[in-house]
């Protein structure tokens, strides 16, 4: 299994709807944040609903860590589904799903 693979295949299964929703934002994978090695996930930017119509926005990105993701998991499935929780997880604070509502759905 390839971790490219994994995070691609969990943004291919989005529903149509949120993919096209996705404007001007990079998914990045990187090793691990430094200082933060259980870090699996990072939204940098400013979410949707905090923008006014007009104002020059950079491009957000969002940070999948490899290594903190693949020490938590202990077989592919896992981890497969890891991936995918994560990817979700921080996409949903690009459409400015907080932190508690993310608990409720279950992408804590």
């Amino acid at each position: 299994m390839a971790f490219e693979d994994e995070v691609r295949r969990a943004l291919d299964g989005l529903p149509p709807e949120l993919g096209e929703g996705l404007r001007n934002v990079a998914i990045l994978i990187e090793d691990e944040r430094p200082g933060e090695p259980t870090l699996f996930g990072l939204y940098e930017g400013v979410p949707l609903p905090g923008r006014r119509s007009g104002d020059p926005v950079r491009p957000d990105t969002i940070t999948i860590f490899r290594r903190p993701l693949e020490r938590f998991c202990r077989d592919p499935e896992e981890l497969k589904e890891q991936i995918r929780i994560t990817v979700l997880h921080e996409l949903a604070h690009y459409f400015g799903i907080g932190e508690e509502r993310l608990r409720e759905l279950g992408y804590d």
